[in-house]
């Protein structure tokens, strides 16, 4: 009997935030309500992380600074922007 093996495939989603922030606390628990796996980046405690987004931003970072393996990037996304761009349904009660 044939055996297959199915791979996981790896996304890597980093998440440039400040812990005092609200709107990454909001993205923060969106991401791990729907299981999605991110990298956290503190940007108060993180220099390299904070210039990152400033580079991709051009201008004073603003966070939640959200990064896809794809080289695209969300900042200050609403529930509804992040969940689409995460392919998920947002889940009842938020």
């Amino acid at each position: 009997m044939a055996r297959t093996s199915r791979r996981r495939v790896q996304v890597t989603i980093r998440v440039y935030g400040a812990d005092w922030c609200p709107d990454c606390r909001r993205s923060k628990a969106l991401l791990v309500q729907t299981s999605t796996e991110f990298e956290w980046i503190d940007t108060d405690t993180d220099t390299d992380g904070k210039a990152l987004i400033r580079e991709l931003q051009g201008a004073e970072p603003r966070i939640p600074t959200i990064v896809f393996d794809d080289g695209s990037f969300l900042v200050e996304p609403s529930d509804d922007d992040l969940a689409a761009k995460l392919g998920v349904t947002i889940p009842r009660g938020r």
